[in-house]
């Protein structure tokens, strides 16, 4: 793209990480975001504008209306909501996209307004727990998925442009239909996080001297570690992608109830198979090491895309005699940070590579 007006509702991890990998691609393109609240100061937005990220902050919709593309980057419900307040006011060759992760209301809702020509709905599959402008980073979206959903009536020309667009912020597009995107993400990501969310619960009901707590950590505090996500997100995920979400949590009540009917009869071989085939199948997911439940000495850093990267670390880490058990490049960073993963085979070795690291000016994430 030449360069153009973009403009950004919601300005938080994701937006902000854009609009930083945008400023970075193409310098000349004007940067704009909408503060709904001109009362209410807006650190980050205050922030990006200091650190030259974003050109303007404005505070009526209709300032947006020269934009070439707009993203929105605000919670789902309230991205389908902007829509309606949008369609009078966007050029009609302007590209509209989100970045929520359900893709199926906001589709339908933009075809209903007619605005399906223009609009692609969008899901970048990199995130971290914290949020905010101050949080974001180009790095975010180098390597990570990004799920493109066209609505029926989008033009392939401005399909092709965002896929482009979105190719060379060093993320890896992936063309898929809303409906086989909700579905995806409510396997692999939503019920999880409601599984996350109930484990914790569970655990903080029954813990009435706080011991549980007390000895909770390993197992329990890697596979809880989304429940600290954002409470308002997850509400508008639950209230937009509701069918997908039952749809699987029925399938995963269903193998609770086998699993609970295993052990009261004592069936030793379904019990054996379950954890099995569970394990079979995990290991088999690209980047991973052991199961859930064993304990992972691993770290993440932000390295720069360019030849010999994961070669200098390599390195790095081996001159000072610190071996590696696993590294590789995470493509689906939802909820992580860094883009590059690294599993060490103890603690001592994971804390003698992150204290390496960050002598070296590299920024590294601990788990």
């Amino acid at each position: 793209m030449n360069d153009v007006v973009v403009g950004f509702i919601g300005f938080g991890l994701i937006g902000g990480s854009l609009a930083h990998a945008l400023r970075e691609q193409n310098p000349k393109h004007k940067l704009t975001a909408y503060c709904y609240n001109r009362n209410k100061v807006n650190a980050g937005l205050t922030k990006a504008l200091q650190d030259g990220v974003l050109n303007d902050i404005v505070y009526e919709l209709e300032d947006l209306g020269e934009c070439d593309l707009l993203f929105l980057c605000a919670p789902v419900l309230s991205n389908i909501a902007y829509l309606a307040q949008l369609k009078s006011i966007l050029k009609p060759d302007c590209i509209i996209t989100d970045v929520g992760s359900v893709k199926g209301n906001i589709c339908k809702e933009a075809v209903a307004l007619g605005l399906g020509s223009q609009f692609v709905g969008g899901h970048p599959m990199a995130g971290s727990e914290k949020t905010g402008y101050t949080n974001s980073s180009s790095r975010l979206l180098e390597n990570a998925y990004y799920i493109l959903t066209p609505t029926r009536e989008t033009k392939n020309s401005i399909t092709d442009t965002l896929f482009q667009l979105i190719k060379s912020l060093g993320s890896i597009p992936i063309l898929l239909n809303p409906s086989e995107h909700d579905d995806i993400t409510a396997a692999i990501s939503h019920v999880p996080h409601i599984i996350a969310s109930c484990l914790v619960n569970m655990v903080r009901k029954e813990d009435n001297e706080d011991k549980m707590k007390t000895l909770a950590a390993g197992g329990f505090k890697d596979i809880t570690r989304i429940a600290s996500s954002s409470p308002v997100m997850w509400q508008n995920i639950c209230l937009t992608n509701t069918d997908s979400i039952l749809r699987f949590l029925d399938k995963y009540i269903h193998s609770l109830n086998e699993v609970k009917e295993s052990l009261q009869l004592n069936r030793e071989a379904a019990i054996f198979d379950f954890f099995q085939d569970a394990g079979e199948y995990r290991d088999s997911i690209p980047n991973t090491s052991a199961g859930l439940l064993n304990k992972i000495y691993e770290l993440y850093l932000d390295i720069i895309d360019e030849t010999g990267a994961i070669a200098t670390i390599a390195t790095l880490l081996a001159t000072n005699l610190i071996s590696i058990k696993n590294i590789g490049i995470i493509h689906n960073r939802e909820f992580e940070e860094g883009v590059l993963r690294i599993v060490f085979y103890s603690q001592n070795s994971c804390e003698a590579a992150a204290s390496l690291l960050r002598k070296h000016n590299y920024t590294v994430y601990e788990r």
